[in-house]
């Protein structure tokens, strides 16, 4: 499985912007995806999952009511909308693809990142 994050950017405070996680080998539609990113200093933190019919979402709590995570998977496509940005929703964002078709945490692949840079 390949996968290409695309869609970060520097946007001022109160803006949006839509993430994209693209599976070149279109074959992540039967696994769930998650959205994770890591600011300068920190660690990896988890931010959203979808499993793989797309009924099912968790975020962490920092983001609930701001960010939508959904898929395509007709594209192989998943997709994190994320409004009313703050800066501390600063950092590189990545995908991964998870072992099973619920979020289980447990990582199969992890996608290559894209930089948010929100500015106050």
């Amino acid at each position: 499985v390949q996968l290409q994050a695309s869609g970060g950017g520097l946007v001022q405070a109160g803006g949006s912007l839509r993430l994209s996680c693209a599976d070149s080998r279109r074959t992540f539609h039967n696994n769930a995806v998650g959205w994770f990113r890591q600011a300068p200093g920190k660690e990896r933190e988890f931010v959203a999952a979808i499993n793989w019919r797309g009924g099912t979402t968790s975020y962490r709590d920092s983001v609930k009511g701001r960010f939508t995570i959904s898929r395509d998977n007709a594209k192989n496509t998943v997709y994190l909308q994320m409004n009313s940005l703050k800066p501390e929703d600063t950092a590189i964002y990545f995908c991964a693809v998870d072992r099973s078709s619920v979020w289980s945490g447990r990582i199969a692949t992890w996608g290559q990142g894209t930089q948010v840079t929100v500015s106050s």
